[in-house]
């Protein structure tokens, strides 16, 4: 965040604009635009505008104060009369505008792939208000947690509740209440409008698709058609936890058929290491000494990290043999960096929060039988500190899914632990005029990243976009094999 903020100061463009910095004469939906040129990994350039939108902190306060919304534009190559791509980002609590900011490797990568929706149709990017590089950016620092006992949800039950008591302070002029995902939606059609599109595309991924999906519930009929990757419902949030086990069974599958991981592996495969080295933890946590310092690990400490290396399918197999043949030094270095100090934006918990779940499925998390593997990381904060957060509930009627007849091409990864491939199950006949699209061995991400190794797919995505035919799509297709990473230390004895 430093260096991002460190190179906005150092760009020859309009400077962010703070809430705090607004005067009188800016009006709700108003722009200020200033213009770059960004260069691609290839050493091609692509020109840009980016800029600030003035909204309403809360539009359902009449005279509330305006803040600022960043959002770049790409113009397309030329015309083709396809609707302006919207992209958005996950999070929440995450930020695009660092692809044309910053000059790393990274970031030129990346211009390469806003030059390809370009060549579509406009690409837009709107970011999300109360984290945005063109208007305020609030996090709040949170402190270290203990070593010397075992992590735990309850820790993280009071650290959220912590943030929530000193929110208001660390931002007194800022109408919190404000920072929900119906006002983000709003935000994508107050900028749509002041860009002149009467309609739209979207490209969304987790939470970006949430995002999406509140945009269409909210504005019915500004949105032509949407990809949408890494599916999360208005009422999914907060995953189940049977449908993340199976994510975990699914990359077993193969790894337990792996002949290189063959020495390391116990029997009953990966998932029986899972279970013994979870009884194992139950019993007695584990204490490590590294050169980072000691920590004490336990059960929950390991669902949690369980997590964690499931987004990585390759090193999953290794993080479990390694905690099963009482290997623990890297995890331990982790997760001494995960209970260091920190900072947490706030908009994740306001807008999360606000959003909830509905009864029944929350009375479905709190009994799933996965429970005692996967661990309650996923919600029990938020869950527990509802109330204590001033965004508004935002109602059953809003997270219900409701008919909607906007073509989308849903593309789902089936190792995806975040958004568990239930999710897009779950959507599909809610929307009648919507395709699925399962890649086999993705895991949590966007459709583009995903389909790089196969260009063809990708080319049909695009054209989905373009003309909206969804024709020749496969139903299904698989992703390159995964080259399981070996444990470090040499197998057991025999």
């Amino acid at each position: 965040m430093i260096k991002r903020l460190a190179l906005l100061l150092s760009l020859a463009l309009a400077a962010p604009v703070t809430a705090q910095e607004i005067k009188g004469g800016r009006h709700a939906g108003e722009l200020a635009v200033a213009t770059g040129a960004a260069t691609a990994i290839d050493g091609s350039s692509m020109p840009y505008e980016i800029g600030t939108l003035y909204v309403p902190e809360n539009r359902d306060k009449p005279g509330s104060r305006l803040i600022g919304v960043g959002f770049a534009r790409v113009k397309a190559t030329r015309p083709t009369g396809a609707p302006p791509i919207v992209l958005l980002a996950g999070g929440p609590g995450a930020t695009m505008l660092d692809i044309v900011l910053d000059h790393d490797e990274a970031a030129r990568r990346r211009v390469k792939v806003w030059q390809a929706y370009a060549e579509v149709a406009d690409l837009v990017v709107i970011e999300q208000r109360g984290y945005t590089l063109r208007g305020d950016l609030m996090t709040l620092k949170t402190p270290p947690l203990p070593l010397d006992r075992p992590g735990a949800t309850a820790d993280d039950v009071a650290m959220v509740r912590d943030m929530a008591r000193r929110a208001q302070a660390a931002y007194p002029r800022a109408d919190l209440s404000g920072y929900s995902i119906g006002q983000i939606a709003d935000d994508v059609a107050d900028l749509a409008h002041a860009l002149d599109y009467p309609k739209i595309s979207l490209v969304a991924a987790s939470f970006g698709s949430q995002w999406g999906f509140a945009v269409m519930k909210r504005h019915p009929g500004l949105v032509a058609r949407a990809v949408i990757t890494s599916a999360e419902p208005l009422d999914y949030g907060y995953d189940m936890p049977s449908q993340v086990y199976a994510v975990y069974q699914r990359i077993a599958w193969e790894a337990d058929r792996d002949p290189g991981l063959k020495p390391w592996m116990p029997p009953g495969g990966l998932l029986a290491a899972i279970e013994a080295t979870r009884a194992r933890l139950e019993t007695a946590p584990v204490t490590v000494a590294t050169p980072d310092g000691t920590v004490v690990l336990g059960v929950e400490d390991y669902q949690y990290a369980l997590l964690d290396a499931a987004q990585h399918a390759a090193g999953f197999p290794r993080f479990v043999l390694d905690a099963y043949h009482g290997r623990y030094d890297a995890w331990a270095r982790d997760a001494i960096a995960e209970r260091a100090a920190g900072e947490r934006s706030l908009i994740n918990p306001l807008i999360n929060i606000g959003l909830d779940m509905t009864a029944e499925r929350k009375a479905l998390l709190r009994t799933d039988p996965a429970l005692p593997v996967i661990g309650r990381w996923d919600f029990e904060s938020y869950i527990q500190t509802k109330g204590e957060w001033p965004t508004p509930d935002a109602g059953d009627a809003f997270r219900r899914p409701v008919r909607d007849t906007t073509p989308i091409l849903f593309v789902q990864g089936d190792w995806d632990p975040s958004t568990p491939i239930e999710n897009t199950l779950a959507m599909l006949p809610w929307f009648p005029n919507a395709r699925m699209m399962i890649l086999h061995r993705a895991q949590h991400g966007g459709t583009f990243q995903w389909l790089r190794t196969r260009p063809e797919l990708a080319a049909k995505a695009y054209e989905f976009l373009r003309s909206g035919s969804l024709e020749d799509l496969p139903s299904q297709a698989d992703l390159d094999p995964v080259t399981f990473a070996r444990p470090e230390a040499p197998p057991p004895s025999p």
